[in-house]
């Protein structure tokens, strides 16, 4: 396969055991980025915590100061007026009643789900099938709140909510690799730099173990976390 072949050629270009300097690390991972699409750049961070305790789940939002590249499709679950507040801001959809039986359906055209907090009560009734797509509303990442156009300006501009897994990961798309070296690099500093101050304070020893960058497509590559901001 052709695409089997690209990837192949990509490793054959650096060195995958070595880890690079962001700015190195960006050029590699553009560089790789051959696939007929623009794709997203990633980045992955392994963290030094156990995600079974409590106190130990990292978790939160970041604003990207450049955004994803992605255009995000944005449902508002609210009552008049928020509604229609939510609309003049930008959401894709807003509504109540309606909204909740087309989700109740299957429906699946979104990525993001806000709602004001006097309909959490029917939203939470469809947690089996928001939960395992990831958009239930949370009032932690700001996507359950009654300032519903200040939410959907910040997620249309590029807010995006990041948490770590069971094995102890957090990967996050950061933008595309269109973008320039410089915009990647804002992008990556600031959404690094929010999981670092993000460190729980019962978390001991080493806290960022590892750090990769990749594209949509393309081989991860290895990064010196110092070069981050991230010597944790």
């Amino acid at each position: 396969m052709a695409q089997g072949k690209r990837f192949k050629k990509a490793v054959k270009s650096f060195d995958g055991t070595q880890s690079f300097d962001i700015k190195k690390a960006v050029e590699l991972v553009k560089q790789n980025a051959t696939a007929k699409f623009d794709e997203s750049f990633d980045v992955a961070m392994n963290l030094g915590v156990d995600p079974r305790k409590a106190d130990q789940l990292v978790r939160g939002t970041v604003a990207l100061p450049h955004g994803t590249g992605k255009t995000v499709r944005v449902l508002v679950i609210a009552k008049g007026p928020k509604d229609k507040e939510a609309l003049d801001a930008g959401a894709d959809y807003a509504g109540f009643s309606d909204y909740i039986e087309k989700l109740q359906g299957g429906w699946a055209d979104i990525d993001i789900i806000i709602a004001t907090p006097d309909v959490m009560g029917e939203v939470g009734k469809l947690g089996r099938v928001l939960g395992p797509r990831g958009l239930m509303p949370n009032p932690k990442s700001g996507t359950v709140t009654f300032d519903v156009a200040k939410a959907v300006a910040e997620v249309k501009a590029g807010k995006i909510e990041f948490r770590v897994d069971k094995a102890g990961n957090i990967h996050a798309a950061v933008g595309k690799c269109s973008f320039s070296a410089d915009k990647l690099i804002e992008n990556l500093q600031t959404f690094v730099g929010t999981v670092v101050r993000a460190k729980p304070s019962s978390s001991k020893g080493k806290y960022v173990k590892s750090i990769t960058f990749s594209s949509t497509m393309g081989p991860a590559v290895r990064v010196d976390a110092k070069s981050v901001g991230a010597d944790q």
